[in-house]
């Protein structure tokens, strides 16, 4: 799968106004490139950080916002007014920019030379006021955006502006993004469905269904050369069950999972499919439901989601997207079941057998059990816990009007005891800030059994791109009330519908 970071850029530009005269402004441009080289050069920023000419026009800046919209290569501007320009000059470039705006509040450097500080200082160093008249005209226009303060030589900053630029790759991603639907929803399942047309228009993505045995025409053309590669690979890479062994009495489940994987990467990368959704009550003829094939996917950066939900696995690929070369790992999760004595509460996920190896703890094990529903054989899937630490878990859901994310912030932990009868990958977390109050808030914002997991995303960066999308998030953390989320969810529906319009 193609690099989600490798062709993309934010484009660095700064405000000014011709008042100052020609050697101010050459000032001007010097130092707004040097903060922009150095923004560029921060390991946090991903993507290369390209500085434009100072702006002194409307017809300059609209020019600009046009031409940034346009770009596939742009995924944003980052905007700091270095002296001062005049917001009225901003309102037509405003008006129409299509990509995410960041408004750095900062200076060209950190200290304030004091003892030699004068009139021609101050006048050229004016975004402590400049870049509140740009605050004004952004916020009288309705225009989305994250603000960040600070000096760029601030890891803090760099960070924070570092989570947006990651933001701002996962809407560009949702753009062109393209899922194919191996069936349908699981029947009588609510919260899987969703508006596919109101998806296409709000967020970008295109969802299209395809008969399952269109899938298993691919599988079937996957030569024994190719099987017998990728069997080989599950067993130098995984901690491969003797009986799945090369001569055992079961190796032909691990060729045959071997023979899907072959196949199903075939399609979605000869249909451009960057995600994908399968269903176990709508099989056709495949011999088994996918598993090891849909967690090596899912490790390479596929989207994916169980059972038609074609809102999780468009969430997926949005976040791995986001979190390429980032520490941690991003996986498809369901929150199975309790640990509900006081003192130890605690959230075991899992699910049938599609939980991404990114989060494993250790070199997972492969193996082959009863799945018990699908009416197929057993399955070949990869056994693991997940790595303790930090993460989010992230769910979507289609609210009717609008759609929503709720976060949750949690602890991975280890489980409390070894899970030797457990043969799925599972992780086991504590969520922020109790299981009761989280539970509580989850199933009040309607948020979905199906989620993604995240130990490599914090919330700035979810949040910075609801904020992009104009997407409704719900956050729950440590400082959560059940009384007080259930009253942010009351303004959130009045401000989303008022949003729209009448």
């Amino acid at each position: 799968m193609r690099s989600a970071l490798e062709t993309r850029e934010v484009w660095f530009v700064t405000g000014s106004q011709g008042l100052y005269g020609p050697e101010t402004l050459e000032q001007v441009a010097e130092q707004s490139r040097r903060v922009a080289d150095e923004l560029g050069a921060s390991s946090d920023v991903p993507v290369r950080v390209v500085w434009k000419p100072v702006l002194t026009s409307s017809d300059a800046i609209l020019r600009l916002a046009r031409e940034a919209s346009a770009d596939d290569a742009c995924i944003g501007l980052v905007a700091w007014m270095h002296t001062f320009s005049p917001a009225r000059m901003w309102i037509a470039g405003l008006n129409v920019l299509d990509v995410p705006l960041l408004h750095l509040h900062t200076q060209a450097d950190a200290a304030l030379p004091w003892a030699s500080l004068d009139m021609d200082f101050m006048n050229l160093n004016q975004a402590a006021h400049g870049d509140r008249e740009f605050g004004y005209i952004q916020s009288r226009l309705g225009v989305p955006r994250t603000t960040v303060v600070g000096h760029v030589s601030d890891p803090s900053v760099t960070a924070r502006v570092g989570a947006w630029v990651r933001a701002a790759v996962g809407r560009a991603e949702l753009r062109s993004l393209h899922l194919a639907r191996f069936g349908d929803t699981m029947r009588d399942v609510a919260v899987t469905e969703g508006d596919k047309v109101d998806a296409q228009s709000r967020l970008g993505v295109t969802v299209n269904a395809y008969g399952v045995n269109a899938l298993v025409g691919a599988v079937a053309e996957a030569t024994d050369a190719q099987v017998d590669a990728l069997a080989d690979e599950y067993e130098q890479t995984y901690v491969v069950a003797p009986e799945l062994r090369r001569g055992a009495e079961r190796h032909d489940s691990l060729r045959e999972a071997a023979r899907i994987e072959v196949g199903l990467r075939t399609y979605l990368e000869d249909g451009g499919f960057r995600a994908f959704t399968t269903n176990f009550e709508d099989l056709g003829g495949l011999r088994q439901l996918p598993g090891i094939a849909v967690q090596r996917l899912m490790a390479e950066g596929y989207g994916f989601a169980g059972e038609g939900d074609w809102k999780t696995s468009t969430l997926l690929r949005t976040l791995k997207a986001m979190a390429e070369g980032l520490p941690g790992g991003t996986s498809f999760m369901e929150d199975y079941t309790y640990e509900l004595r006081p003192g130890k509460q605690k959230i075991l996920g899992a699910h049938m057998l599609e939980v991404c190896p990114s989060i494993a703890a250790a070199t997972p094990s492969c193996e082959v059990h009863p799945l018990g529903i699908g009416d197929r054989e057993d399955p070949v899937r990869l056994v693991f816990d997940a790595v303790p630490g930090p993460a989010v878990i992230l769910g979507m859901s289609d609210m009717g009007d609008r759609f929503r994310l709720t976060l949750n912030e949690v602890e991975v932990v280890e489980p409390d005891e070894p899970l030797p009868n457990l043969p799925v990958a599972r992780a086991v977390w504590e969520p922020k800030p109790d299981l009761r109050t989280s539970a509580e808030s989850w199933l009040h914002a309607g948020a979905p059994h199906h989620t993604v997991l995240s130990s490599a995303l914090g919330t700035d960066a979810v949040a910075d791109l609801a904020e992009a999308l104009g997407v409704e998030l719900a956050v729950i953390d440590g400082q959560t009330t059940a009384r007080r989320f259930r009253d942010e969810l009351r303004w959130n529906a009045a401000y989303h519908r008022l949003a729209m319009g009448f």
